[in-house]
């Protein structure tokens, strides 16, 4: 069942299908392992386009434990920043959800803190690390409904997802009643 979104945060919600390395925002998120150091996926994918000084700023961050999540500058990226975002590695336990809503949490946070105004989500953990998207989706909505009621800032968040099914949970979802 999809979360009631009021009003006022919907229009705080955007949905993009297609390439998170190609926006123009204040920081996209990165879908990263607790090495930081590059990976597949989407994470790969934001490595190769913001080129090696991302990596070297990564190997300064020491990683970053599940739940939580880092940020560095963009590089060659139209984003400003990356914020580097650990999910669980799905398998059935009661406290993935949490760990997840933890990760969205933790970038807002990093966001509102650091002023920036837009920030775009990729689907953090349904790839190789196999949360079912449809879960996904709806423990990323709701937790960044639940933020954007409490916060001003950041002022617009992106849910991009990139040629899959995902991009229909999430329209089915921000629908919403």
């Amino acid at each position: 069942m999809s979360p009631k979104i009021p009003q006022a945060v919907r229009s705080r919600l955007q949905l993009v299908d297609g390439d998170i390395t190609k926006l123009d925002v204040d920081a996209i998120v990165n879908a990263a392992n607790s090495s930081l150091l590059g990976g597949g996926g989407v994470d790969g994918a934001i490595h190769r386009a913001a080129g090696p000084s991302l990596l070297e700023e990564c190997r300064t961050l020491g990683g970053c434990p599940t739940g939580q999540a880092k940020m560095t500058a963009g590089h060659r990226l139209k984003a400003r920043h990356v914020i580097h975002a650990v999910g669980p590695v799905y398998d059935g336990q009661p406290d993935e959800p949490g760990l997840l809503a933890s990760c969205y949490r933790e970038c807002l946070r990093i966001a509102s803190e650091a002023g920036l105004k837009t920030i775009a989500f990729p689907c953090i953990s349904t790839g190789v690390y196999g949360y079912p998207k449809a879960e996904a989706c709806h423990v990323a909505i709701e937790t960044a409904v639940a933020w954007l009621e409490a916060n001003p800032l950041p002022e617009k968040v992106t849910f991009c997802c990139y040629g899959d099914e995902s991009v229909l949970y999430y329209r089915d979802a921000l629908k919403g009643s």
